[in-house]
This record gives C-alpha cells, structure tokens and sequence, in this order.
C-alpha cells in the first residue's frame, strides 16, 4: 500500500462542487474522480483533497492523496487516469509520498485568484471564467482596501454563514489586485481560508472599486466581525484555487 498525491485541474462548470455528496445526485469533482481511479486501479479509493471548492469553482492546482496497491508506475497514472476522465477534470502529476502525508493537513499555504472581467462586455471565451463587471473600477482604490486585510486576523467578517469552524483566525499573507487590459485578478495567499473567504473578500473590494465602500473601512469591517458589514459574495466562477504549497 503506497500513498499517491496527485495534482489536479479542473473546470468545476458542470460540477457541485469537489466533495462528494452522497444525498445529492448532481456529479462532483471527487465522485467522478474516484469512481475513474477505482476503474485504473482496480481497488476502492477514498481521497483527501487540499480544500473543498464550491460549485462552480475552477482549480489549477488541486491536490489529493489515497493509498493505493496499484503497480502502475506514477509517470504513467496521470496518462492511465486521464484517459476515462471527462474532459474537464486533469491529472497533471502523480507521485508517491510519505505515509504521513495529507493534502489538507499537510499544507502550509494555499493560493487563490479571483478573476474580474472590467469591460462593457464579456468575451463568449472566458464568461465562465470570470465575473464580468460593466461598470469601471477604481483599481487604486481595490489595492488600497486589499493591502488593509493583509495580516493575521480574525476574518469572522469575510466567512459566510453556515462555517462549523471555531476559530476563524488566517493569516492572509498576500491580497494584491492585479490588472491586464480589461481583466482584474486578486490574488490570495494564506495558511487557510475560510468558507466563501475568498468570494466575499473579491466581492468586496468590487464594491471598493465601485465607490460603495472605501478603503479606509477596512480595518473596521475585521474588527467588528460583522459579515452585513462587507461587499457581496462574488459568483463562484471567477474564483480559481491555483497553488497548495507543502
């Protein structure tokens, strides 16, 4: 019995979501993905997944790990496994690890970024890669407000409702907004995140780049721990998990 971790990417359009669901009859990343390596391997497969993406959120970077008896040689699975996948999910690399290892518990930070497209309209090739926002930005103003949440702190103001988490304290190391013609990407690093973080932050400093919230209020919105307080939820598709750093 070996431990696999494979990286993988996926366009999460047509999925609810990475975790399985066994009460839901709409597919998943993850029951796709297992029920394609059981037929590889020849064995049941559990896997653990670096983070749970929500319907309609894409990943570059995803990462799990199952143990696995299987002789087929890791330069070979992502081949093997690629070839009964639907097109949409990809194995990119496969390795054998230490026993100890574990996607979620195992990482020491993760990367996200959230694509906004800033143009009067949207392109048919990206649409279901990005948030398509009309109305011009003040990109200035997004970077000020999103160097304000960079720090260890409680983020209880950017989590949805509906977390079982306890502690809701993340270290954000990196929150940076980044523009190429029409298209604005806000980038986040941290050593966890928590349910929606990310959405919420990008849906924010949207409403930063609006006029309806100013940077400076920021520093208040973290210290009250009052979600009502902040932007909107930006819509799933724009959000890409990209790196899980081990």
């Amino acid at each position: 019995m070996q431990n696999i971790k494979l990286t993988l990417e996926y366009d999460g359009t047509c999925y609810h979501g990475f975790q399985r669901q066994p009460d839901f009859h709409g597919p998943t990343i993850q029951g796709v993905l297992e029920s394609k390596l059981e037929l590889i391997t020849k064995t049941e497969v559990r896997v653990a997944m670096a983070g749970r993406t929500d319907a309609g959120v894409h990943a570059r970077g995803q990462v799990v790990n199952f143990f696995s008896p299987t002789k087929i040689p890791m330069d070979k699975l992502p081949k093997a496994v690629n070839s009964v996948l639907p097109y949409d999910i990809r194995v990119k690399q496969a390795e054998i690890v230490p026993d100890d290892f574990h996607a979620r518990f195992s990482a020491q930070w993760k990367r996200y970024i959230y694509t906004i497209y800033n143009n009067q309209f949207v392109s048919v090739f990206n649409r279901l890669f990005v948030f398509h926002v009309p109305q011009a930005l003040n990109v200035p103003a997004m970077r000020a407000a999103a160097q304000a949440m960079v720090g260890t702190r409680d983020f209880t103001a950017f989590c949805a409702a509906g977390s079982p988490v306890k502690n809701f304290v993340r270290n954000l190391m990196t929150c940076e907004v980044r523009q190429a013609g029409p298209e604005i990407s806000i980038i986040c690093e941290a050593d966890g995140f928590l349910y929606n973080m990310v959405r919420i932050i990008s849906g924010t400093l949207v409403d930063v780049g609006k006029g309806r919230i100013k940077p400076a209020a920021i520093p208040q919105m973290i210290e009250a721990g009052d979600r009502k307080t902040c932007g909107i939820t930006a819509p799933p598709q724009g959000l890409c998990m990209d790196y899980v750093h081990y």
